[in-house]
């Protein structure tokens, strides 16, 4: 060692502590991080997109906590997947008002998942009130930007069967 480097080490006071660097290193794809940034507030496109992966691997409360906080953060996607959450019961009891909802508000801020979603529940009369006209008008904003399923709902003549596994089937009939 050079003596200049041996002076200033020696001239260090031992009872320094170490300056603060912040974490160094942290974990930036785990699960774990993504509902850190969520505590902290952080909403961003890459946060926000995590939840489907987290969605998709059962973790529907986790998932349901990251959506509502990016939905109410703007990110449409969000919103038409707490849809879906609402419409199924996943991470909470199934509540189509809700869905039918958070449909209405994708659609409104112009988002062709939400148009479409939202089009099937007036269709249906699933969380909001029957009306096929305004339906089929929001499935045709939908299709008219691109949305491939809304283009094939069109093909069929609006028959919702084209969209709807039989299973569910018993979910879209009516009350009374």
């Amino acid at each position: 060692m050079r003596p200049i480097a041996i002076l200033l080490l020696a001239a260090t006071p031992a009872w320094a502590e170490p300056e603060d660097l912040g974490t160094l290193n942290p974990d930036e794809m785990t699960m774990g991080r993504v509902m850190d940034n969520i505590a902290r507030g952080q909403t961003d496109m890459t946060t926000c997109a995590a939840g489907y992966l987290i969605t998709k691997s059962g973790r529907h409360g986790m998932a349901r906590e990251l959506f509502l906080r990016c939905a109410e953060a703007g990110y449409t996607g969000a919103m038409t997947w707490m849809g879906q959450l609402d419409d199924n019961g996943l991470g909470a009891p199934e509540n189509p008002d809700a869905a039918a909802e958070w449909d209405r508000r994708a659609a409104e801020a112009g988002d062709p998942v939400g148009m479409f979603n939202h089009g099937l529940d007036l269709m249906r009369g699933r969380g909001t009130v029957r009306d096929v006209e305004a339906g089929r008008r929001l499935v045709d904003a939908a299709a008219a930007r691109g949305l491939p399923v809304a283009r094939r709902l069109q093909a069929a003549g609006y028959d919702l069967d084209e969209v709807t596994p039989d299973a569910d089937n018993w979910k879209y009939a009516p009350l009374f």
